[in-house]
């Protein structure tokens, strides 16, 4: 391992000085560390510790199960994680489908989301009958198993020096957790990786692309044929997704990822796995519990509906919009901040909120009208001028000059998102 290695990690980020993250002594010592790290593969067990502080989720707070925990580690161990990333990488990109979005570089939530709505909207124009299930596993991070786990790394060829690496990176592990009443007692884990850590993304998809190859995903010629090419699930880490042009086909796929993902431990959560068709389907029951079927599911936070309509998704964005703009009032108010810098925070804060996913939207002439009052309404609101005052419109955006509007910043990301997926070789989206 070369100290160039960890150079590239100081000054991953520009804009940053390199004295700001660490000086040059400091490199070297950290540096000389983590060089004995990796001959000896042994790890201190301070870097073995980590404090979950518990997040809660929606629901009442009083089940432990409306949780999520976030583990923080060391610092300082951060930074080997991140070399034994940087090494793990070519092993990822080598194993991992391009279904795989999760993590991955040049790929993220929002070409997932694009990837469903144009498959739903090509079943609606060609008139064919499309099946999807989005399945949700019960604490996926939490309950991989160590043990299997490095059996997999070992049969997708990963080296056994930086298996060795981290199995003794998890051997010993111990936590505490904080809570505003204090911290807990320091206790052994078992099992699971950390959400928090860089590596635990990388883990589960690698983890993941073992139970789909078990099952047989990739052979098996049930799915949606596109472009001659078969594709019957899509996946955002833990976030998967199974489809196929039949309900007994479907149900055929998700019995299969069951049984293998109930073989490395883990577990699907029934009540929140979810089954959304172009075409009516009942229920399914499956192990005395029902997977219900829905019009319209969240995924991968936009709301896609049954029949690929966006205009469902368009009103809803919007209205969060307006909340954030909302919670904005009182800056607005502060004669302390600037006009330009009040703009800014709109386009910062309240768009960006707007426009999530809007690469993938076909917008009609009616959200046409609403996204332009609703950009029209921000500035107004952001001047605290009434719709009643005898002001143009024309004289609200002069006062602001916001330069590109709120409809124009949204094609602005169509046409980046185009091309995009244009100047990328493995595209999934260009089938």
């Amino acid at each position: 391992m070369k100290k160039e290695s960890l150079q590239q990690i100081m000054q991953k980020y520009k804009g940053l000085q390199e004295t700001i993250i660490l000086k040059d002594d400091a490199v070297k010592v950290l540096h000389s560390i983590c060089q004995q790290f990796w001959k000896t593969q042994q790890w201190p067990q301070d870097w073995k510790r980590a404090v979950f502080i518990p997040i809660p989720k929606k629901g009442t707070a009083k089940e432990c199960s409306n949780y999520r925990t976030i583990a923080l580690i060391s610092h300082a161990s951060k930074v080997m994680l991140k070399i034994l990333q940087a090494r793990f990488q070519q092993y990822v990109n080598r194993e991992l489908l391009d279904v795989q979005a999760g993590f991955r570089k040049g790929r993220g939530t929002r070409d997932q989301i694009a990837n469903i709505r144009w498959i739903l909207e090509k079943a609606r124009e060609f008139r064919k009958n499309i099946y999807f299930c989005f399945i949700d596993y019960a604490k996926a991070f939490d309950y991989m198993d160590h043990n299997k786990l490095w059996k997999i790394l070992k049969e997708m060829g990963i080296p056994d020096h930086l298996i060795c690496l981290l199995r003794n990176s998890y051997a010993g592990q111990e936590a505490t957790v904080r809570t505003g009443h204090g911290t807990t007692d320091w206790f052994q884990i078992g099992k699971g990786v950390h959400q928090g850590c860089i590596l635990s993304p990388c883990l589960f998809n690698l983890y993941a692309e073992y139970i789909m190859r078990n099952a047989g995903l990739e052979e098996t010629q049930t799915g949606i044929k596109i472009a001659g090419r078969n594709i019957n699930n899509l996946r955002y880490v833990d976030d998967t997704t199974l489809m196929a042009e039949s309900e007994e086909k479907l149900k055929s796929l998700l019995m299969k990822v069951k049984v293998e993902s109930e073989k490395v431990g883990l577990k699907l959560n029934i009540q929140k796995t979810k089954i959304t068709a172009s075409s009516p389907t009942t229920s399914w029951e499956i192990d005395g519990e029902t997977v219900e079927t829905v019009a319209d599911i969240f995924f991968l936070g936009s709301k896609i509906t049954a029949d690929g309509d966006c205009s469902h998704e368009i009103k809803r964005r919007l209205l969060l919009g307006r909340k954030v703009m909302t919670n904005l009032d009182s800056i607005f108010k502060s004669r302390d901040i600037t006009l330009p810098t009040k703009v800014r925070l709109v386009k910062a804060t309240v768009f960006p909120v707007v426009m999530y996913g809007c690469e993938s939207w076909t917008v009609k002439k009616a959200e046409c009208r609403r996204i332009d009052a609703f950009d029209l309404w921000c500035w107004r609101r952001l001047l605290r001028v009434p719709w009643t005052a005898r002001r143009s419109n024309q004289s609200i955006l002069k006062e602001i000059s916001p330069g590109i509007s709120l409809e124009g910043m949204m094609l602005k990301l169509k046409l980046q998102s185009f091309g995009h997926l244009m100047r990328r070789v493995d595209s999934l989206e260009r089938l």
